[in-house]
């Protein structure tokens, strides 16, 4: 009966999460705008969104508990996106009027002509949206623009380097993180406090940004945000690689390496006068198409860390191979079965502080001692 009463939990509180966007509306539907959480420099911000028609909530349905996110996860599903819209965003004096697309997105590019405070890190940015037949709405947004003294910039995949992947692992993952404590192998072991290190640098002090990429959809945007919360890893901007909606005239997605060096193209291009480190794992096509950056921005990249998934022995001599050819660049190549390896190889190069270091190392070795306590009691 106790692992019956811990998976209804368990589902009731994914329902809930998956509902939680509905909730904004009141359950009086039209229109809906969600903006993801958004990035920049004092040139340029980049904040992406979706504006939904949704319908409204039936008046027998009660206005909390398991029934009205039920209700509210049919809304969801049922939700399109809004063609046409007119989105304005304003941060600091700065502002820019874009139109959503067919299937409601919009990709706000907005120059800052009006220098934005730096005492801050981040930016709240007004949005209003108008329609037609719709009434106005509006709504803010987060937006990330790195210090002066910020020193490095920090790319990262999501899947297989942060946590894991596969509909069986995320459904692992989902259950870790909605029943069991927040901190219990949800993510890679030592994940969180690595990412803190790369975050505060070597005096501790550090803002670095950290942009991450994943080949998932929007829509779990919101699971992946609790997840990062929950797990100590330090926020950002998340980046996705394509939107997964697909129609007869589109069967099929963008492929995701594509898109992924597009977006690293645009990172690298917004913070121009910051060196860069990547992250990724050995399983999908990470370590090819970092490895084509390292040679498209001679000098840019630092260092490429990537996380070994499995021991495939032609998997990893194609990657020694790829080392092999960067060799006589600037970037070091570092194929890693822990987040330890990879800390030690930062705090070496100057990456990360003594004190990260040992967070990751303590953080890990506690991870495979609870492992180990649990195969014991079993």
């Amino acid at each position: 009966m106790g692992m019956v009463r811990q998976w209804a939990r368990f589902v009731k509180r994914l329902v809930h999460l998956i509902a939680k966007p509905m909730k904004r509306d009141f359950g009086s539907g039209g229109m809906m705008v969600q903006p993801y959480r958004g990035y920049g420099s004092q040139r340029e911000v980049f904040v992406m969104g979706r504006v939904f028609r949704q319908a409204a909530l039936g008046r027998a349905i009660p206005r909390r508990g398991m029934l009205r996110d039920t209700a509210d996860v049919a809304r969801r599903v049922l939700r399109r996106g809004l063609a046409g819209a007119e989105v304005e965003l304003s941060l600091g004096g700065n502002q820019l009027c874009v139109t959503t697309d067919r299937d409601g997105y919009f990709d706000v590019h907005l120059p800052i002509s009006h220098a934005l405070p730096i005492d801050v890190s981040w930016h709240v940015a007004n949005i209003k949206v108008k329609a037609d037949g719709q009434s106005t709405i509006r709504t803010t947004v987060e937006v990330y623009v790195p210090p002066p003294e910020a020193d490095l910039l920090v790319i990262s995949d999501i899947d297989d380097t942060v946590m894991f992947t596969g509909v069986a692992e995320k459904l692992k993952m989902l259950y870790r993180l909605f029943v069991r404590k927040p901190h219990r192998r949800t993510a890679f072991p030592g994940v969180a406090s690595l990412y803190q290190a790369l975050h505060r640098g070597s005096s501790d002090k550090a803002e670095r940004p950290i942009l991450y990429v994943s080949r998932g959809p929007w829509a779990i945007y919101e699971i992946l945000e609790a997840f990062f919360q929950l797990n100590r890893i330090p926020v950002g901007p998340i980046l996705f690689l394509r939107e997964w909606g697909i129609s007869w005239r589109h069967p099929w997605p963008r492929r995701a390496e594509a898109h992924k060096r597009d977006l690293i193209d645009r990172m690298l291009s917004q913070y121009d006068d910051l060196p860069c480190i990547l992250i990724g794992d050995s399983g999908q096509h990470d370590p090819e198409v970092y490895s084509e950056v390292v040679r498209d921005y001679p000098g840019r990249i630092k260092a490429i860390y990537i996380r070994r998934v499995d021991r495939n022995p032609e998997r990893e001599r194609a990657i020694q191979g790829l080392r092999n050819e960067l060799a006589d660049t600037d970037c070091q190549l570092v194929l890693a079965a822990d987040s330890v390896l990879i800390a030690e190889h930062a705090h070496a190069e100057g990456y990360i502080s003594a004190r990260g270091l040992q967070a990751v190392k303590r953080d890990v070795a506690a991870s495979y001692q609870e492992v180990a306590d649990e195969r014991s009691a079993n």
